[in-house]
């Protein structure tokens, strides 16, 4: 009786076509976003459409994770369990020069921006019979902060010390989800919540929908302006009350915010960092239908608010197409 001997022979990351051809190999990527309700989870979405699209030129298949927010995402990028983060430009900031979370670990110099997408601005609601009707308000009151590892919170943080209150004495502060704080307003478990976010929101659009009344509080007044002076990565934003007709708003809203910026480490691929940033960049005005907080981009103004350099295949992108001027030169390392 013959033995019939069968090989198997696995091929890792490659396929052979038919012909004999070989495939190139797949390149995988994942994006960290934020919660599934926010400006987050859909940009990265739409970042990896427009790469999957192009898989036969690029060999890149990108996917999206839902995270807690700019932390997490600047430390699994760090950490390389993500290859790219959607971060709050003031914690590009915070990381790269070991401040605030990092203050301990110290400067994040591996940490690499590519581009920055649209504003964020720190939104305050409150809901209507709790008479919050500007930052001092909140002293007495139960506050909804934001969760552990979210830009929110850090912001929310500042403007609170900015008006010369603290967590610990002046209100009772919450620290949950983003996602959970409407049902707690609607609830009446808090009287106000603090969400750094561009606009409009389903979140916001769902706080100022329900049995509750809310209004959006201004950020605004003169220790406000000695927190920009302090903090170069904050600006003054305004939240048009177009876009939350429930609420009880009758003007726009005037406030702060930082922009929302898509960071990478500098040990990931050149080659992917240039093909995400070239179809990000050749795509822009599909890119700016997806969403009415995109509508405000442009191409100049995706290369504002980064305080860590700018990935090489990022800048190679720039420097072929003539971007580069609009950098910032102490940002052009590699």
């Amino acid at each position: 009786m013959k033995r019939v001997y069968i090989f198997v022979i696995v091929f890792a990351g490659i396929s052979i076509l038919p012909g004999g051809c070989k495939s190139r190999k797949t390149k995988f990527v994942t994006i960290g976003t934020g919660a599934v309700t926010g400006i987050y989870y859909p940009t990265g979405g739409a970042i990896s459409q427009m790469v999957n699209k192009k898989y036969d030129e690029y060999g890149i298949k990108a996917t999206v994770e839902s995270t807690s927010g700019s932390v997490f995402n600047v430390n699994a990028v760090l950490n390389s369990d993500l290859e790219f983060g959607i971060v709050q430009s003031d914690r590009q900031y915070q990381a790269y020069n070991g401040l605030a979370e990092w203050s301990k670990s110290g400067k994040q110099t591996e940490l690499r921006s590519v581009f920055s997408v649209h504003p964020e601005s720190i939104t305050l609601i409150a809901s209507g019979k709790s008479g919050i009707r500007e930052v001092k308000d909140v002293k007495g009151k139960r506050v909804n902060l934001g969760n552990p590892g979210s830009g929110s919170l850090q912001n929310s943080m500042d403007v609170l010390k900015a008006a010369g209150l603290s967590e610990k004495q002046d209100f009772s502060a919450e620290y949950v989800k983003a996602v959970e704080a409407p049902g707690l307003l609607q609830d009446e478990r808090i009287d106000a919540f603090f969400y750094t976010v561009g606009h409009p929101n389903g979140n916001i659009k769902e706080a100022t929908s329900g049995r509750i009344k809310v209004f959006i509080v201004s950020i605004e007044g003169p220790d406000i302006d000695k927190m920009l002076e302090n903090y170069s990565y904050y600006a003054k934003s305004t939240i048009p009350c177009s876009f939350y007709p429930s609420a009880l708003n009758t003007e726009d809203i005037q406030t702060i915010g930082v922009k929302t910026t898509f960071v990478t480490s500098k040990q990931v691929d050149e080659n992917i960092v240039y093909a995400i940033t070239k179809e990000v960049f050749e795509n822009i005005e599909d890119f700016k239908l997806l969403h009415p907080a995109y509508q405000v981009l442009t191409k100049e103004s995706m290369l504002e608010g980064l305080s860590a350099p700018v990935h090489k295949g990022a800048l190679k992108y720039y420097k072929q197409e003539g971007l580069d001027k609009y950098i910032d030169t102490k940002l052009i390392i590699d």
